[in-house]
């Protein structure tokens, strides 16, 4: 047996991998195990304009009728159901996924905007949500006057 020099840094980036692997081995592996183990959430961009917030939350192959926007205080919550079968045959070899479960991705705006100017488009898998800034919150901008 080899003596192996122990490196505190090396054994807990190790555990950490093996612990990522050991989840992918799960029976629900793959996209739809995450989705059902509630590890899934939708990248989100949060975007600071001078007068408006727009969020950009990716959501490939979610349906538009299952997903829900809910503004409570300063908290922005995208939330739903992600429902996708994908199913592939070829010549010498046939595939097939599905990947069910829900999801929720809450984020916490940095300044109040106004609740009544909200706008929400979706398009191509991509939502984009305008918030308007309410008008005492946006920046003043001050002019110089040369002497």
């Amino acid at each position: 047996m080899d003596i192996i020099r122990w490196e505190p840094r090396r054994s807990m980036m190790r555990g950490l991998f093996d612990d990522f692997f050991d989840l992918m081995e799960t029976p629900a592996r793959g996209r739809r195990g995450w989705i059902e183990s509630g590890l899934w959430q939708p990248a989100v961009d949060l975007l600071d304009k001078k007068d408006k917030l727009v969020v950009k939350v990716e959501l490939p192959g979610v349906d538009k009728k299952d997903v829900k926007i809910s503004l409570t205080e300063n908290n922005l919550t995208i939330q739903g159901e992600i429902k996708k079968e994908e199913e592939v045959k070829k010549e010498d070899y046939y595939y097939r996924e599905r990947a069910y479960g829900n999801y929720a991705r809450t984020i916490a705006l940095p300044i109040e905007v106004d609740k009544e100017k909200i706008n929400a488009k979706f398009k191509d898998g991509v939502l984009e949500i305008t918030m308007p800034k309410k008008p005492e919150v946006q920046p003043k901008e001050i002019t110089i006057e040369a002497e």
